[in-house]
Order: C-alpha cells, then structure tokens, then sequence
C-alpha cells in the first residue's frame, strides 16, 4: 500500500507529523495525511448483523453463541514482572544508599529497561489481540452492536480489576 500513496503524491498533502519514544527506547513517527481521493477501496455490503457481549469468564460472546476466550497475557507473565520490579527497587534503594542519581546508575537502567520490555511485550500482546478480534467481527459483519460498559466502574472493585 505505501508503494501505491506514493504513485499519488501529487495529490496528497501532509498534516502534523508526530515523532514519539516509549520507554523501551523505540522511535515512532505518526504522519498525518490528506487527499481528496479516498485511501482505502469501499468494501461490498455483507447483510450481517452481531451483536457482542463483554464479560469476565471469557472475553465475548457474540449473537450466533459464538465465545472468544480471553487469553489473559498478563496472569502469565505477572511472576516474572514481579521479580522484575523488586529487583529494581532494590537497584534504587542502592543508587540511593550511595547517593548517586537513579539516571547514572547503570545497573538500575538496565534493570529498569526490563521491566518495561516485559510491560511492553504484554501490552503489544493484548493490542496484537483486540486488533485480530476487531478486525474479524468488521470484516465479516456490517453491523456490530455493543453493550455500553462502564468500565471505570467496574475497575474501582478490586476484585474484578485484574480480569477487566
């Protein structure tokens, strides 16, 4: 697809460009673009209809009986990380014993570096997962209809935070 925006140029116009880094030290760069023509080719009318619950025991369930189970990325990596960040505290607690700066305390760096690998691995994991879901239920459905959840709520109960 780039290959074919950049066949159009003459006709496209660019908007803000955004660069970013997160904490594992990856570049983005977001380009907002413009054109009078359409980017994407208009998909057929597919006549389908679900609708689709959220809920805890598994991740949704659909109109036509159909479960999606949650695959709960972060229960299996909650040990590691765990360790991860005590292993930093207690780099901190060092830096700080000896009065150096937590910037120029290497060890804490690299350590700090690893617990954002693994938070970013999980977080990439659940994104990789909601886009594949999504993806299918547009692809395959014209119309999706979704409970309105207060989400916010819910994640006042402690109980229920981990599986929301």
């Amino acid at each position: 697809m780039p290959l074919k925006i950049l066949e159009r140029a003459d006709d496209i116009r660019i908007g803000t460009t955004t660069v970013s880094m997160d904490a594992v030290g990856h570049y983005f760069v977001s380009i907002q673009i413009g054109s009078e023509r359409s980017f994407v080719a208009k998909q057929p009318a597919i006549e389908s209809k679900v609708g689709i619950d959220l809920n805890l025991d598994n991740f949704l369930t659909d109109s036509n009986e159909q479960v999606i189970e949650n695959p709960r990325y972060y229960r299996m990596i909650k040990g590691k990380l765990a360790k991860a960040q005590r292993k930093l505290s207690r780099r901190a607690r060092r830096a700080k014993k000896a009065q150096r700066r937590l910037s120029e305390s290497k060890n804490y760096q690299k350590q700090r570096l690893q617990v954002a690998k693994l938070q970013l691995k999980v977080a990439n994991q659940r994104k990789n997962f909601l886009h594949h879901v999504s993806t299918a239920l547009i692809k395959n459905h014209d119309l999706v209809v979704a409970e309105e959840l207060r989400s916010k709520n819910m994640l006042r109960n402690h109980a229920l935070a981990m599986s929301i």
